[in-house]
């Protein structure tokens, strides 16, 4: 398990091995890139080679009557460079845009899995994970691992393959050299500036793209709870694919323009380059300058030099890239304690509602050991039965629920639903069977429709609509600029806390499970709206299984049968009239909100 109190730990470039199984798929750009690596190498290598044969070609004769043959035959020389040059650059070009690719296509897959990996996580991975610890895993991490598979370890093997082969060379040949041949670089400046903007203005639009998925990341695993109870794991998952691959065509555009700009500096470099060597040459012929192998040696040299300068760079890009796949692998490796059964149990569904079963209940949450939250509790509820939860903060309300939902496992003891285990059924099967109207109504930034939709994809406007009308929310977001396809904000900003109240039950009403769970449901409503949801509330509730959690008693006074927990057990039940006769507890509680006597 993750904790925010975690340190780095010391890292080495073989920790990069983790990437391996999301790497494998893609064995033949990888074997592209490596093609078009050694191409780009030996082409960069082969340089010198035809800058020496034109340096020689001038000097074939020191007779003035072929001072002219020479000149002319110096032309063919100049085109051996520049085809040379050409396929440097193409080749370069080639290996970039592949293994941007790859670096892109690597990435993406990698988020995906981390995310969809996350959402199946139960409730106790994020009692110990900070959820921006997380989304930093999703982004930071992530882009320094795109940094190393597109773009530093391919040019770390390039500048392996060339600095070895310059270094080969200049000791076989005379190390002399002619430092003034670098000033050819400064011809590629003011271009690629030019260029370079309309790069910048791409990676900008990637990063936009990148932030759009991170959005959707952020607000799912801040409602996890809510995602997990209407069993939209999945649904969620494909969601973040879909705005994560749209950041995946961006950066692809991003690395086409990249690739024309590399094609560019390399080709115009070298093109400067044979400019000054051609002078060069021409005071060779003239006799004002000696020089055998004199621009060779220096394009070695820098070659040389170059290749050790980027091998430094990279190896440090490797390094944080180590620190940052085990973070992301020590994500794909946490293992949630709640999963399916490999072959799970079916049970049947009641046409009253479900019936439900608590048999002695021993239950602590694991970021808290030693503190009892349900202690030997034992319910039987009825298929139909209303069954309201009242009692202390701290009594145990909600950890039935949770218990419920299978968010968590007892310590000892058996839920049953509709007879069968809860621990048994296929997790999704489980959470399909309840909807859940929580105290704080969680809004997802779309419209009214799709909020409300959310209970039940599949559903149709129609259906939305008079789920609406049934929670009494219709009235309220017809009223919205452009209705029911108003964009209602992040968790509903744009919305006053009764009205998202009446959106998350009408979400609820539209799955129509047989077992409904409300954790004061009402508590976000002013006297009118309360009256109103409360009828709604009671139409629901008909031919189905209802829990209710409630501080307000004057809200399930008409319940069935009212439990009363202290300390996590129960202390008294019956009905309302009933426990108020008992003075017990509940007519202590009563006594405070109504001033019974």
């Amino acid at each position: 398990m993750i904790t925010p109190t975690e340190r780095p730990k010391p890292t080495s470039p073989r920790s990069i091995t983790g990437l391996a199984p999301f790497i494998k798929p893609y064995r033949l750009q990888i074997g592209l890139a490596l093609v078009f690596l050694v191409l780009a190498a030996l082409a960069t290598l082969a340089f010198p080679l035809a800058l020496r044969g034109l340096i020689d070609g001038g000097l074939v004769s020191s007779n003035a009557a072929d001072k002219g043959v020479q000149v002319m035959g110096l032309r063919n020389h100049f085109f051996a460079l520049f085809a040379v040059a050409t396929a440097l650059g193409l080749f370069s070009a080639a290996r970039y845009y592949t293994v941007s690719w790859l670096g892109e296509r690597v990435t993406t897959d990698v988020r995906n899995a981390v995310y969809s990996h996350v959402l199946h996580q139960s409730p106790e991975f994020f009692e110990t994970t900070q959820t921006g610890e997380v989304l930093s895993r999703l982004s930071a991490d992530t882009t320094l691992v795109q940094t190393v598979v597109g773009s530093s370890l391919s040019m770390g093997l390039r500048n392996m393959v060339m600095g070895i082969g310059a270094l080969a060379m200049l000791i076989w040949t005379n190390p002399w050299l002619m430092l003034q041949v670098l000033g050819v670089l400064v011809l590629i400046v003011l271009p690629a500036m030019v260029f370079g903007r309309r790069v910048r203005k791409l990676s900008r639009a990637s990063q936009d793209r990148m932030a759009d998925s991170s959005a959707i990341a952020a607000e799912v695993l801040n409602a996890i709870p809510v995602v997990q109870s209407y069993a939209a794991e999945e649904r969620e998952s494909n969601r973040f694919t879909s705005a994560n691959q749209q950041a995946f065509q961006t950066a692809v555009t991003r690395s086409k323009a990249r690739a024309v700009l590399v094609a560019f500096i390399i080709i115009a470099t070298s093109a400067g380059l044979i400019w000054g060597l051609y002078q060069g040459t021409q005071a060779v012929i003239n006799g004002t300058l000696s020089a055998g192998h004199l621009g060779q040696t220096v394009v070695y040299i820098i070659i040389l030099a170059s290749a050790f300068a980027v091998l430094g760079e990279t190896y440090g890009d490797l390094l944080r890239a180590a620190g940052a796949t085990e973070r992301l692998m020590e994500l794909l490796d946490s293992k949630s304690p709640i999963q399916s059964p490999e072959k799970p149990a079916v049970a049947g569904v009641s046409a009253a509602g479900s019936a439900i079963q608590f048999e002695a209940i021993e239950f602590n949450y694991p970021s808290r050991p030693l503190q009892t939250a349900l202690s030997k509790f034992s319910l039987d509820v009825k298929p139909g039965e209303t069954v309201a939860l009242v009692g202390p903060s701290g009594a145990g309300k909600s950890t039935v629920f949770q218990l419920l939902l299978r968010f968590y496992d007892p310590k000892t003891g058996h839920i049953k639903l509709d007879g069968v285990e809860t621990n048994t059924l296929n997790l999704q099967d489980l959470r399909s069977r309840i909807g859940i109207v929580p105290q704080d109504a969680v809004i997802f930034s779309t419209s009214a429709l799709e909020n409300i939709r959310y209970g039940k994809p599949e559903a149709n406007d129609d259906e939305v609509k008079a789920a609406a009308k049934a929670a009494f929310a219709d009235e309220f977001i017809t009223k919205l600029p452009e209705g029911y396809d108003t964009f209602l904000g992040e968790r509903g900003v744009r919305l006053s806390g009764g009205q998202r109240q009446r959106i998350a039950i009408a979400r609820a009403m539209l799955k129509n499970p047989p077992l409904l769970l409300l954790d004061e449901a009402t508590s976000a409503l002013d006297a009118e709206s309360e009256r109103m949801v409360q009828a709604a509330l009671e139409t629901a509730m008909k031919d189905r299984t209802t829990l209710v959690i409630a501080h307000r008693l004057a809200t399930i006074q008409q319940a069935d049968r009212i439990i009363v927990l202290d300390h996590g057990q129960i202390a008294e039940q019956g009905t309302h009239a009933e426990l108020v006769a008992k003075g017990g507890l509940y007519a202590h509680l009563a006594e405070l909100q109504f001033g019974i006597d």
